[in-house]
């Protein structure tokens, strides 16, 4: 699969400095990385902090969801692979 640019820039966890440092550390204590999504989402850090705490309820059993936690984790690394994450 061919890698594609992507049109809005990714921040780098190692030059993270203010608020985007705080929401990395919290992502990274909260998944042991900071996953694309919230490198871009940095541009952002007071919005990409509020969904921090809505995500991690999205990934939980329960909480409103009808799917299992299981088939949730199968979406996620089935569109992390469509879209040729690395991880």
């Amino acid at each position: 699969m061919a890698q594609t640019q992507s049109r809005i820039g990714m921040i780098d966890p190692e030059r993270a400095e203010g608020n985007v440092k705080i929401l990395f550390d919290a992502v990274t204590a909260m998944l042991g990385r900071v996953p694309h999504s919230y490198r871009v989402l940095a541009q952002s850090p007071l919005v990409a902090m509020m969904l921090v705490p809505y995500n991690a309820v999205l990934q939980r059993q329960g909480a409103g969801s009808v799917l299992p936690t299981r088939l949730k984790e199968m979406v996620v690394i089935k569109t992390s692979h469509i879209n040729g994450c690395r991880y």
